[in-house]
């Protein structure tokens, strides 16, 4: 079977809910990182085989197949197609899976795995609410509420669960989410971020018109005093706004190839996808699955944790990261090294190939060898990804 590589890895810079990005349609944004990822690799974007693009709001300017609409909103030729992608905060990352599953089952030389989500002008949970409102009922079948009765399936109240199940403290959680604000200044100031932002044009509410590089969301003047000092989302909870990941508007990408995409565009490549692991797990406490679901990767791929160079967690909430921290015996100081979603933004469908594109970066910088990507997905379900830097 053929391997896949990755070739190039890019995102935009978060912006923040009606901040810097909010002028932009999605498939604008997300053309940018197509185009980003082909002039990335001085590439002829008609060997583009396919483009699968990740998206939790598939409504509104999201809706009809973003990926397509991205594609034509691009310099892209018609000739390429595309296709979208839901599984909620890992849609992009499971968009890199059949991206890599495409190219080593040798169907597809060339596919851009990617992801969009435009929070700004699609507000969360708009397919839901919307349909709710216009008399088309809900997700929750009566299936479903006969088998989880008197649920309401919450991602709130998962990370609370989590926090209560593995005794994490509220001092515990603001130190780690206080630790994501410094780590991502850190990281900004010494230009870590550079090699995988694609700069995107904007206009100020001035008037000016300028790009966007660096992630809105960082508090640049963040103290470990002030976010003690944050209202708890729950009265008996440990978990507050500031230790929660960040609304976010933002876009990503992957070029995934094969041994023959190599050879077609002429390019070297950064990294080799090493393995790939999907589960399910409970739905209630729903953001625990990570956990299973590394353990899971690590006994197929053969590796030990201790094997890994780098982690990126997805910080949907410090609960998340932390627990998996406890459960796993990770080293922390090889975990979202240069921070995550509480400090950098959460674009749901556009996260997992941001991670990526920041998992790939920093095993570049620090010369590690292997990466591990997880993300804790709405449903009970996570994915992860390891990455062998080349």
């Amino acid at each position: 079977m053929a391997e896949a590589y990755i070739v190039a890895a890019k995102r935009t810079a978060g912006g923040r809910k009606g901040g810097r990005l909010a002028g932009w349609h999605p498939a604008d944004l997300a053309a940018q990182i197509l185009e980003g990822l082909i002039k990335d690799v001085d590439a002829d974007p008609a060997l583009v085989e396919d483009v699968i693009m990740g998206c939790v709001g598939q409504a509104g300017e999201q809706s009809v197949n973003i990926a397509r609409n991205a594609i034509l909103a691009s310099s892209l030729p018609e000739s390429v197609p595309g296709t979208s992608v839901d599984r909620q905060s890992g849609s992009s990352q499971q968009a890199i899976h059949f991206a890599a599953q495409a190219v080593m089952s040798g169907a597809m030389d060339i596919v851009i795995a990617s992801g969009v989500e435009s929070m700004s002008r699609v507000p969360m949970g708009t397919p839901a609410i919307l349909a709710l409102k216009a008399g088309m009922g809900s997700y929750m079948s009566p299936n479903i509420q006969e088998r989880y009765p008197n649920i309401q399936f919450s991602q709130f109240a998962g990370a609370e669960m989590i926090a209560k199940k593995y005794g994490l403290t509220k001092d515990q959680l603001d130190e780690f989410g206080y630790n994501s604000h410094r780590k991502a200044i850190e990281a900004t100031k010494a230009g870590k971020f550079a090699n995988e932002i694609v700069p995107i044009k904007i206009k100020t509410a001035e008037g000016v018109e300028e790009e966007h590089t660096v992630d809105e969301g960082i508090r640049f003047e963040a103290s470990l005093e002030a976010m003690r000092g944050v209202k708890l989302l729950q009265e008996d909870g440990a978990l507050t706004a500031a230790t929660s990941s960040q609304i976010c508007d933002g876009a990503s990408g992957v070029l995934v190839v094969n041994e023959k995409g190599l050879k077609q565009l002429g390019v070297e490549p950064l990294a080799r996808i090493h393995h790939m692991t999907v589960i399910g797990a409970d739905p209630v406490i729903m953001l625990e699955a990570p956990i299973p679901a590394t353990l899971r990767a690590l006994e197929k791929s053969g590796l030990k944790i201790g094997d890994i160079d780098a982690f990126e967690v997805n910080e949907a909430f410090a609960s998340v990261p932390v627990a998996w921290l406890q459960a796993t015996g990770a080293d922390p100081d090889r975990l979202n090294v240069h921070g995550g979603a509480i400090s950098l933004g959460h674009p749901l469908g556009g996260s997992g190939s941001k991670l990526m594109a920041t998992l790939l970066n920093v095993l570049i910088d620090r010369k590690g060898k292997y990466g591990l990507q997880t993300m804790c997905e709405g449903g009970g379900l996570a994915n992860v990804t390891i990455i062998e830097r080349l």
